[in-house]
């Protein structure tokens, strides 16, 4: 009887139960055919993108994915998100669990003695110890779900559950482009030491060399203060980079989940590899790509489900209670028949008068809704803004990088021959220790371009929604 009287309530509340609250459907957000590009044949559509590849396909270098794979190992960002999608599931679990009858025992054993001088005068022959247990057993404890109340709230919870997946995916995606960035700006930092160390060495020899002719009566005071002045200006650079690539091999280093250190090197910056080319792919895979926004929808759906929740408040409640149970005053004939008893108790709550807190609970939830709305669209033209961002400065990147290597080599050249031009006694010192600053200049300034040229990879990889594949 018992029996089917759950299979009954189950099916009638799981398969004939009304669903309250409106149905969900997709946003159509406005996107546009193609990437605007710098670059027209990066930009074209095509189903190619570089955000298919996995992280080690496009970070070849071995000590880089060292650390990534560290990283994405100890790190604390992504060890929190995997404890949230934990905690998401068990919602889920503990959500589903409300919709399915409870069933539980008690079990009492009392054991009493009275005073026969107390205000009730017990006769000589009574038992003033006495003993009773009862045992019972909740057969059914369950909500009727008629209105959809916790289906909505599982459907809320399993939407939340996504989300705190999708959450993990984009911390993964944003930890490999930070340890990928911050490892090439420790190589720029080393080739900026590269530099300034060689720079120092050049200058100290021309200084050497000034200081001989000064004392020959060749050179004047001038000359050998101005030599003085760019040893000093190049000495100063050496200290200011080391204590910037201490602090990014810390920084490095917490990515990793590890303490303070130093971090073991692979190639230098003008060694490491990249994509001969970066296809960005459909617009439209980019909504189904991209992790933020997948999670952006999630809690949209979330929200969208929670209305239903707050207008099953407006209906009543219907639960059913049934039990059964023994007791006695005679612990050996408790589970006798004659001392059974039973208990079936339904219930119906109505809500009568709330001072509009429901319809409050309405609004609110429908508010919640209509912000998540605009989040999710804000998140994938946010999302489009990145990527043309990106295809712009991985283009033009390029074009600075090539210019600036021609204005190395020019003013390598012209710091040879006004060196030349003032050992022959054509000119003053002054023109070429002019020409040896502004090529010390443009090769710092050559090693952070090359540095951004890797980075306009590595966000663009970001933007489209890579690195989160294993």
């Amino acid at each position: 009887m018992i029996k089917r009287l759950i299979i009954v309530i189950t099916t009638a509340s799981l398969g004939t139960g009304c669903l309250v609250g409106p149905k969900y459907q997709r946003p159509e957000p406005q996107t546009p055919a193609v990437y605007r590009s710098a670059d027209t044949q990066a930009a074209r559509p095509d189903p190619q993108s570089l955000a298919d590849a996995k992280w080690f396909e496009i970070f070849k270098d071995e000590k880089l994915q060292e650390l990534i794979r560290e990283a994405l190992t100890r790190n604390y960002d992504l060890r929190e998100a995997v404890a949230r999608v934990i905690a998401a599931e068990a919602n889920v679990g503990i959500t589903r669990a409300d919709q399915y009858p409870n069933f539980t025992a008690s079990a009492d054993f009392i054991t009493e003695r009275r005073s026969r001088s107390g205000a009730i005068n017990l006769p000589e022959t009574f038992d003033r110890e006495r003993t009773f247990g009862s045992v019972l057993l909740n057969l059914l404890t369950f909500e009727i779900d008629i209105w959809g109340r916790l289906r909505r709230a599982s459907e809320s919870a399993r939407a939340d559950l996504l989300a705190s997946d999708e959450i993990r995916k984009a911390v993964i995606t944003t930890l490999v482009s930070d340890v990928a960035t911050s490892y090439f700006n420790l190589r720029e930092l080393d080739f900026e030491l590269e530099i300034a160390k060689r720079t120092l060495t050049s200058r100290q020899e021309s200084l050497r060399i000034i200081k001989l002719r000064q004392e020959r009566g060749v050179s004047n005071m001038l000359e050998l203060r101005q030599a003085e002045q760019l040893v000093y200006s190049a000495a100063e650079v050496i200290p200011a980079t080391e204590q910037a690539i201490e602090q990014q091999e810390n920084f490095i280093s917490f990515l990793t989940g590890k303490s303070p250190g130093g971090i073991a090197r692979g190639g230098s910056l003008i060694e490491q590899e990249m994509p001969p080319s970066v296809p960005a792919g459909l617009t439209s895979d980019l909504i189904e790509r991209r992790p933020d926004i997948r999670a952006a929808e999630q809690s949209l759906i979330s929200a969208n489900a929670l209305i239903g929740v707050a207008k099953a408040a407006y209906f009543p409640r219907i639960t059913i209670t049934r039990y059964l149970g023994w007791e006695s005053a005679q612990l050996s004939n408790l589970f006798n028949v004659s001392r059974n008893i039973w208990s079936f108790v339904p219930q119906v709550t109505q809500p009568i008068f709330t001072a509009g807190r429901i319809r409050s609970d309405v609004r609110f939830a429908r508010a919640q809704r209509e912000a998540l709305l605009i989040n999710y669209e804000r998140t994938i033209q946010n999302a489009f803004r990145e990527v043309s961002d990106s295809l712009i400065a991985y283009r033009k990147v390029k074009e600075v990088r090539a210019q600036r290597e021609r204005l190395v080599v020019t003013l390598q050249d012209r710091s040879r021959l006004a060196y030349l031009r003032y050992n022959g006694g054509v000119s003053n010192l002054l023109e070429a220790l002019d020409a040896d600053r502004n090529l010390f200049d443009a090769e710092l300034s050559l090693a952070q371009v090359r540095r951004d040229e890797l980075l306009s990879v590595v966000q663009l990889y970001k933007a489209l929604g890579g690195g989160w594949q294993q």
